[in-house]
């Protein structure tokens, strides 16, 4: 597992939580280089002719195993709806008073599934799920990753469970991706990297969130809970602050079942 905290192998002295994508050696700041997926050493950013296409391929699926794992689930529930049409009543996760559908289970289960209208809506969430997941997991390890998964789609379920004006239900993946999209702004702000494409992507994610049938709510409530994430996995990757790491975690796991707890009761709804 790639541990968030460690140190460049230029500057023994420097802790940093990136690592090149082409050969994994760690490096700091001012040893990085943006790459087409990710960040380069100085011996990859200028030499990235001889690097064998095959060998990248293989690294890339070894040093982000839960990326794809999550990609194959988000596929085998995309083929299941297709298959069987009724298999959607179980998997939207609905805003509705007196729902039972308004569940922890619900949600996790709604973030696996997609509209079955048209491909663009899975095909759009899991090249983003691929490209974010390539560059966090790596840094971030699979435990971490997940954590961070786990903690946006929870976020994308409770912004549309409390921002939503309208009753109605939501599929997709797209709540957990806008956290990785969170977390990765804040990576980038706190080690002064340059942040300017990542918030014209987000920004412009955010706009066409508005469009009619795009739940933007999920999409708010993910990025947030991810940001807050992202924030405390940069700002704990010193090794003496793993303690304070995993406090801040279950705190923020508490907040937002707290905040599930709060929207739902008024509704008289308490599900597990």
């Amino acid at each position: 597992m790639s541990e968030l905290s460690t140190y460049c192998y230029r500057h023994p002295d420097r802790e940093t939580g990136v690592s090149c994508q082409r050969c994994d050696r760690f490096i700091c700041v001012d040893c990085s280089s943006p790459g087409a997926i990710g960040f380069l050493c100085p011996e990859d950013a200028k030499d990235r002719v001889k690097i064998k296409k095959a060998t990248f391929q293989k690294s890339l699926v070894s040093s982000a195993p839960i990326t794809f794992i999550l990609i194959a689930i988000n596929i085998l529930v995309f083929v299941a709806q297709l298959l069987s049409p009724e298999f959607d009543y179980f998997i939207g996760y609905s805003n509705a008073p007196f729902d039972p559908d308004n569940s922890l289970a619900q949600i996790l289960m709604s973030s696996f599934a997609h509209s079955t209208s048209s491909f663009t809506h899975i095909l759009f969430n899991m090249y983003s799920l691929f490209v974010l997941g390539t560059l966090l997991e790596p840094m971030l390890g699979k435990i971490r990753f997940l954590t961070l998964y786990a903690f946006s789609i929870f976020g994308g379920g409770l912004g549309f469970l409390i921002l939503s004006t309208q009753f109605g239900s939501v599929v997709g993946a797209s709540g957990a991706v806008f956290g990785l999209m969170g977390a990765y702004l804040v990576f980038l702000i706190v080690m002064k990297l340059n942040a300017g494409q990542m918030y014209i992507i987000i920004g412009l994610n955010l706009v066409l969130g508005f469009l009619p049938g795009i739940a933007w709510e999920a999409h708010v409530g993910g990025l947030v809970v991810g940001a807050a994430v992202g924030y405390v996995l940069v700002a704990t990757r010193n090794r003496a602050k793993q303690t304070a790491q995993t406090v801040a975690l279950v705190g923020i796991g508490i907040a937002l079942f707290v905040v599930w707890f709060v929207a739902n009761a008024p509704l008289g709804i308490v599900y597990y």
